[in-house]
C-alpha cells in the first residue's frame, strides 16, 4: 500500500532543495567576477538578476521549510533528482538573458547540458560571447561533474542522513566514513587538478600564441570541460580552434584521467597505486577501448580519409576516447562523421559512449564496472554448464577491494545497463518520429543519454522541442542513473494515489 508524503516530508525535501539552490547562486559570483573584471557589464547585470533570484527561492524553502528531521533513503533521491530540475530552471536566467538563446528551452538545455557534462548546447554565436558566460558555462560542467549535490554537502549542508542525498546523486562510493568529508575530499582532489591543469594548459595556450591573460582563461575552461569530461569548448569549432597537437593531448590526458572513479584517485594518492591496473572499471576501459579502435582505424583505413597513423590518431583515437571518457571534445566538425567517417567508425564511437568510463567519476554511460560484472556473469554461467555440478564456482571483481559476484550485484548492473539501452532507443525513435536518418537520430540520441556531447549534427537550435525536451530528459536521468529518478516518480504517485 502507498503511504500519502505527510506535510513534513514535503518540508524537508523543500529545506534540503534550497540549500542546493543557494549553492548555485554563490557560484554565479565567480563569472559576475570575471564580469567585473572585463568590464563586461551587461552579463554582469544577468548574473546580479540571476543570483537574486536564487537567493530569493533559496532563502525562501529554507525558512519556511526549515525541519530538522533525519533524511530517509526516499528524501535523499527526491532532493537529488528534484535539485538538478530546479537548479537547471534557475541556473538558465543568466543564459536566457545573454540574449544568445531563442528560447528559455533552449536556455534550459544548456544549462542541464553543463550540469550533467554532457556538452551539447544550442547556445547561438559561441564565438562572440562575454568571458563571464563562458566562465558560467565551463563552471557548470566543472561542478556538475563533482555533483552540486557533493557541493552542497561540502560548504552548507548539515544533517542526519546525508548519505542519501550523497547516494541519490549516483555517487555509491564514500572515500571517508563521513559523507561530508568525502564531499570535501572530492573537492580537495578536483580543486588540486584544476591548479595543476590549467597550469599547464595555460602555458600550452601561451606557446601557441594566444596572449596571455586570455591564454590563462583558455587553460582553465579548457581543463574544467576535459576534467569534468563535459566537452565544453570556448569556440564553436571546439579543439579544432587551436590546431595544436600540443592541446589535443594534454586534454585527452586530463579528460582520461578525470574519467576515473575518485575512489581510484583517492587511493593512489593515499599510496594504493596497484588499484590503476587492478580496479575491474580500468582493465574493462582498457579492453573496450583498445577492441573499438581496431574497429575505428579499420573503418577510417577503408574510407581513407586519413593519410597517415598521426592523422588516425588526432582524429580517430581523439575522438573515440574522448567518447568512451563521454568528454565530447571533438577535433572533427560534426558532419564529417555522417560524410568521412563512415558507418563502421561511427558505430565504434557510439559503442564507446554508450559505455562509458567509470561509477562515481565525472562521466557518464553504462559504466566499465556494470561491463565488467555482466561479463564476469557470463563467465560465472558459462562455467556452471561445462562444470560438474558439485562444482562451487565464485566469481570475484577486484574493485577497491575484493568483491564476491552475488545476485544482487549481478541484477543491479543488469537493471541499469537495461535502463540505459532503453533511454538510447528511446531517444533515437523520437529523432526518427521528428524526420532525422536513424542511425544519425540514434548517435545523438546515444551521446545525450550517456552525458558525452559529441554530435553528427542533429543536436541544433533548429530541432523540435520534442527533442530538446527528450534529450534534457535522457542527460538527467542518465547522470542520475536513473535510481533517483524512479523514486521521484514513485513519490509524486504516492502523493496522488497514496492513503
Amino acid at each position: 500500500m502507498l503511504l500519502r508524503p505527510r506535510k513534513s516530508d514535503f518540508k524537508l525535501i523543500g529545506y534540503y532543495i534550497g540549500k542546493v539552490i543557494i549553492i548555485v547562486g554563490l557560484l554565479m559570483f565567480i563569472p559576475l567576477a570575471v564580469g567585473l573584471l572585463y568590464r563586461e557589464w551587461s552579463a554582469c547585470i544577468d548574473f546580479i538578476v540571476g543570483a537574486t533570484a536564487c537567493f530569493l527561492v533559496g532563502y525562501l524553502l529554507v525558512i519556511c521549510c526549515r525541519h530538522e528531521a533525519t533524511m530517509s533513503w526516499m528524501h535523499g533521491m527526491v532532493v537529488a533528482s528534484v535539485s538538478w530540475i530546479i537548479a537547471m530552471v534557475m541556473g538558465a536566467l543568466p543564459h536566457f538573458l545573454s540574449g544568445h538563446f531563442g528560447s528559455y528551452l533552449d536556455a534550459c538545455f544548456d544549462i542541464m547540458s553543463g550540469y550533467t557534462t554532457t556538452g551539447l548546447y544550442l547556445l547561438q554565436d559561441l564565438d562572440h560571447i562575454s568571458y563571464a558566460l563562458n566562465t558560467w558555462r565551463h563552471l557548470l560542467t566543472y561542478a556538475g561533474g563533482q555533483g552540486i549535490i557533493v557541493i552542497a554537502l561540502t560548504f552548507l549542508v548539515r544533517g542526519a542522513g546525508l548519505v542519501k542525498m550523497y547516494v541519490g546523486e549516483a555517487k555509491e562510493e564514500q572515500l571517508l566514513p563521513n559523507v561530508i568529508n568525502t564531499a570535501r575530499a572530492i573537492w580537495f582532489i578536483s580543486l588540486t587538478y584544476l591548479f595543476l591543469g590549467s597550469l599547464v594548459l595555460w602555458i600550452a595556450a601561451m606557446y601557441e600564441g594566444i596572449p596571455m591573460p586570455r591564454a590563462l582563461l583558455h587553460g582553465i575552461w579548457l581543463f574544467m570541460g576535459a576534467w569534468s569530461t563535459g566537452g565544453f569548448a570556448p569556440q564553436s569549432q571546439n579543439l579544432l580552434y587551436y590546431h595544436s597537437l600540443l592541446i589535443e593531448i594534454l586534454t585527452l590526458i586530463i579528460f582520461v584521467i578525470g574519467s576515473f572513479n575518485f575512489a581510484v584517485h583517492y587511493a593512489m594518492w593515499t599510496g594504493n597505486r596497484r588499484e590503476i591496473y587492478r580496479n575491474i572499471e580500468l582493465l574493462s576501459f582498457s579492453t573496450t577501448l583498445i577492441v573499438l579502435f581496431v574497429l575505428v582505424t579499420a573503418g577510417l583505413m577503408r574510407t581513407g580519409i586519413y593519410s597517415d597513423a598521426i592523422e588516425i590518431f588526432r582524429k580517430g583515437f581523439y575522438i573515440l576516447v574522448s567518447g568512451h571518457t563521454t568528454t565530447g571534445n571533438q577535433t572533427i566538425y560534426g558532419g564529417q562523421f555522417i560524410e568521412q567517417w563512415g558507418p563502421p567508425a561511427m558505430l565504434a564511437t557510439c559503442i564507446a559512449m554508450a559505455i562509458g568510463a567509470s561509477t562515481c567519476s565525472t562521466a557518464g554511460g553504462i559504466k566499465g564496472l556494470r561491463v565488467g560484472i555482466v561479463f564476469k556473469a557470463l563467465v560465472q554461467d558459462i562455467k556452471r554448464v561445462i562444470l560438474p555440478e558439485s562444482a562451487l564456482v565464485v566469481e570475484r571483481i577486484h574493485h577497491i577491494k575484493e568483491i564476491v559476484l552475488d545476485e544482487r550485484i549481478i541484477r543491479s548492473a543488469a537493471l541499469i545497463t537495461l535502463l540505459y539501452v532503453v533511454s538510447y532507443i528511446f531517444g533515437a525513435l523520437v529523432g526518427i518520429y521528428c524526420g532525422y536518418p536513424p542511425f544519425q537520430a540514434l548517435f545523438d540520441a546515444v551521446s545525450a543519454g550517456s552525458n558525452t556531447g559529441l554530435s553528427c549534427g542533429v543536436t541544433s537550435p533548429n530541432m523540435p522541442a520534442l527533442m530538446k525536451v527528450t534529450y534534457i530528459f535522457e542527460m538527467w536521468a542518465g547522470r542520475m542513473e536513473f535510481v533517483s529518478v524512479f523514486a521521484l516518480i514513485g513519490f509524486i504517485a504516492s502523493g496522488v494515489r497514496g492513503k
